[in-house]
């Protein structure tokens, strides 16, 4: 499954992963400029850890829940050669494993759908970040506009098991049919409106949003409040 994960990750996001996770970490880089340390939770197979060290003189920590992620993103840090500068972790986002403010700046992608507590996993991440960090994040997203929406929901709804599953098997062909229903009810119990209060009860200010790919793809970023120097 992970040696299929970037590819797929690309057909579930319409192709525009890649640009995303650019996104995502440009916001972060020009909000935390002289960042050196930085944290990247659920790297996955370490794609964002990779581009942070191409966009910047940065010292990646990767974490992830999935030990086969892990592996597989090991492998790509040692074919680019970023050993040296990348290092990856098994772990859980709710308990991250380092002291506060360990870090210049915070990245995560594709998060919150799959914690139980939104709020208190962003109390967490920030916790490690130092005030005046960058803390950046990416996340599918559901367009507004109805005519969007209607073709979102068909190319989630019908489109996507059918890709997973020609990419990756019945078992990516169940992410397919998972992914549209779950984006739908994240959204449904926490509102983009929702999240940002959500980011701004962890410390963090100056929140900012960005919708990407006619709204498929949500990122957001801010800068942990210089009166939060206590987590």
């Amino acid at each position: 499954m992970p040696r299929r994960y970037d590819l797929l990750a690309e057909v579930l996001s319409f192709g525009q992963n890649r640009r995303w996770r650019h996104a995502m970490v440009d916001a972060a880089a020009r909000t935390s400029p002289d960042a050196l340390r930085v944290l990247d939770v659920a790297t996955g197979t370490a794609g964002v850890a990779l581009y942070w060290t191409d966009r910047a003189r940065v010292e990646v920590t990767g974490i992830d829940l999935t030990a086969q992620m892990l592996r597989r993103g090991r492998e790509n840090v040692a074919r680019r050669g970023r050993a040296d500068r990348i290092r990856l972790l098994q772990g859980r986002a709710e308990q991250l494993p380092f002291p506060d403010a360990s870090f210049d700046a915070v990245t995560f992608t594709y998060l919150l759908r799959y914690v139980q507590d939104p709020a208190a996993t962003l109390v967490e991440l920030a916790r490690v970040l130092k005030p005046g960090g960058a803390l950046a994040s990416l996340e599918f997203a559901v367009p507004g506009n109805p005519g969007w929406h209607a073709a979102w929901v068909g190319y989630t709804r019908g489109v996507l098991p059918l890709a997973g599953y020609l990419t990756g098997g019945r078992e990516w062909g169940h992410v397919g049919n998972f992914l549209g229903p779950s984006i739908s009810g994240h959204y449904r119990t926490h509102p983009v409106e929702r999240i940002v209060d959500y980011w701004h009860g962890a410390g963090v200010a100056d929140v900012r949003t960005r919708r990407m790919s006619l709204g498929g793809g949500l990122v957001m970023w801010g800068r942990k409040n210089a009166a939060s120097a206590d987590g």
